[in-house]
């Protein structure tokens, strides 16, 4: 017993050092696989393992093993817990904005309740249901290939944008609420596959220079930037906008949510609150927000 103890408290202890340098030294990961990407987009699962280190440790009985399951405890908390109790400051929402990647069935049917709503895979296989489902209520509308804005107040000004994929599938239009007028970014970033991540960060870089250079005291940026708040490649763009959300916030894959692609970023407004929901037909939730006067 005594020697099936010692056993434990080496392997318990082996596997707390290596949990404790795989979340500390994920920023040390090549970009150019996709491997870092894939790791810091499920990033906040990392506790899992360290849960399960604490639960064996408990089992074996080893003192040892628990006090070193403390280690990657402490790293996931730092690294984790700040992302995962993003909470909104609360107070009225005058503002409801939403997002959602429609997939290959989605309609859009249960955001006609937003003022704002940004869409994102609109083909040919669902664009009259939306427009039939949403133009009453949202009579506002733009969009740029497969991405589209509608909204219950006037919008003008509409831009395209071309953020390094060879045609347009974002864009920037301004939107004049009872309250003034605000900047609204639409977008559908690259995807990221194994080794080939420089379609994503070509788009998330283009996209991250015109936010950080638009001078717009009130902006708003709904779409899928296929990142999630985690990865390094987001980090820039966040030194200029915050996120409306609420907890983790994960949005895909619908069945059981485990990553957030889905993002709603804000400048000059406040979150009052945040949540995600389901619709019929898309593998991702809806993101919604509240937002207010700061």
């Amino acid at each position: 017993m005594h020697r099936e103890l010692k056993r434990g408290d080496l392997l318990v202890t082996a596997v707390a050092v290596l949990l404790a340098g795989a979340l500390a030294g994920h920023g040390l990961l090549p970009e150019g696989s996709g491997i870092s990407q894939l790791v810091e987009s499920f990033l906040p699962w990392l506790a899992v393992p360290v849960v399960l280190l604490a639960v064996v440790a408990g089992l074996l009985r080893s003192r040892i093993g628990l006090c070193a399951a403390l280690l990657p405890a402490l790293v996931c908390a730092v690294l984790v817990v700040p992302d995962l109790v993003v909470l909104p400051e609360g107070g009225t929402g005058e503002l409801r904005v939403a997002t959602q990647n429609l997939g290959a069935g989605g309609n859009a049917a249960e955001l006609t309740g937003n003022d704002l709503v940004s869409l994102q895979e609109v083909t040919d296989r669902n664009r009259t249901a939306v427009a039939r489902t949403l133009r009453p209520k949202l009579r506002y509308h733009v969009d740029v290939g497969t991405v589209g804005l509608w909204s219950r107040y006037p919008v003008s000004a509409p831009d395209r944008l071309d953020l390094g994929q060879g045609w347009p599938r974002a864009l920037r239009a301004t939107v004049h609420l009872p309250d003034g007028p605000a900047t609204v970014y639409a977008a559908h970033l690259a995807s990221v596959r194994f080794g080939d991540v420089e379609r994503r960060n070509r788009t998330l870089t283009e996209l991250t220079e015109l936010i950080t250079s638009d001078r717009s005291p009130r902006l708003i940026l709904l779409g899928d930037l296929n990142t999630a708040s985690t990865d390094r490649a987001l980090r820039p763009m966040l030194d200029s906008v915050r996120e409306a959300r609420s907890g983790p916030g994960f949005t895909w894959p619908s069945a059981f949510p485990l990553t957030r692609p889905d993002h709603i970023l804000i400048r000059g407004f406040r979150t009052a609150a945040a949540s995600v929901r389901a619709t019929t037909g898309s593998d991702h939730l809806a993101a919604i927000a509240a937002l207010g006067a700061p």
